[in-house]
């Protein structure tokens, strides 16, 4: 049997575990990047419980594995500063901002429901609500064993949730980034419109951004491709998929350089 990495807090945390260097598991850090669409289920908005205790239950698993996760939860459930009328851009944005760290800390108490430890930062200065991010301080929190919800998008307005996870992957030291979606990867065309359209086990960056292919915004897709950052996109609507991804399955899409 080859050497055993015992995690740093595994005697502080709910279900001691370890993670073997000899075991399928890719990436011993990732970045989770969640919809806030996918929190609302069927319902289309605000929280749908059921459906946060089983993507839960899904984040979990992988913790289990001992992999260390932090979290980026998007605000669509709740608000879309791109749909948001005469009002004001950089105003619109803010009440994004504000949605996505409402998202965090549900997505931090659902996991706290399932024995998860889990904290939230926040892009802003909310003392009253959560710790202001830092990445050191992530790191730490990570390292002890922690899974890092990070709310407020990067802190300013116009820089999407993709463009934030982008840059949070980056500031932890990520080994790649996980794309949560509804579909089973990337294809050429929709999916759900097109039954023709292809899948894409494998593709480049520069591919993604030359034929526009609908991965994430082009900020975030020149961050990873620029640092060398991989992205794995999956379907979310089979939570697991999280687990299996870090084992090496094929569940969906891997972009890279």
């Amino acid at each position: 049997m080859g050497a055993v990495w015992e995690n740093p807090a595994a005697a502080a945390v709910p279900g001691k575990y370890r993670w073997c260097l000899n075991m399928a598991v890719q990436y011993k850090r990732i970045l989770l990047k969640v919809s806030g669409e996918a929190l609302s289920g069927e319902k289309g908005t605000g929280f749908d419980e059921t459906t946060i205790a089983s993507i839960c239950a899904g984040i979990k698993a992988a913790y289990d594995l001992g992999t260390q996760i932090g979290i980026v939860v998007g605000g669509g459930n709740f608000w879309r500063g791109r749909s948001s009328g005469k009002m004001d851009r950089m105003d619109a944005d803010k009440i994004g901002m504000l949605a996505t760290v409402m998202n965090a800390i549900a997505v931090k108490d659902a996991l706290r429901q399932q024995g998860v430890p889990a904290v939230v930062m926040t892009s802003s200065a909310m003392p009253q609500v959560a710790d202001t991010f830092r990445s050191d301080k992530a790191i730490a929190e990570l390292e002890a064993g922690k899974i890092v919800v990070f709310g407020g998008g990067t802190g300013n307005p116009i820089f999407s949730t993709d463009t934030a996870s982008a840059l949070r992957a980056l500031e932890i030291g990520a080994d790649a980034m996980f794309k949560a979606t509804m579909v089973d990867g990337v294809y050429d065309k929709d999916p759900h419109k097109y039954p023709d359209a292809v899948k894409y086990d494998t593709l480049t960056f520069t591919r993604v951004l030359d034929e526009r292919l609908a991965v994430m915004d082009s900020t975030a897709a020149t961050l990873c491709r620029d640092n060398g950052l991989p992205i794995v996109v999956f379907d979310l609507n089979e939570p697991a998929n999280i687990a299996r991804a870090l084992q090496g399955e094929n569940v969906g899409t891997i972009v890279r350089e």
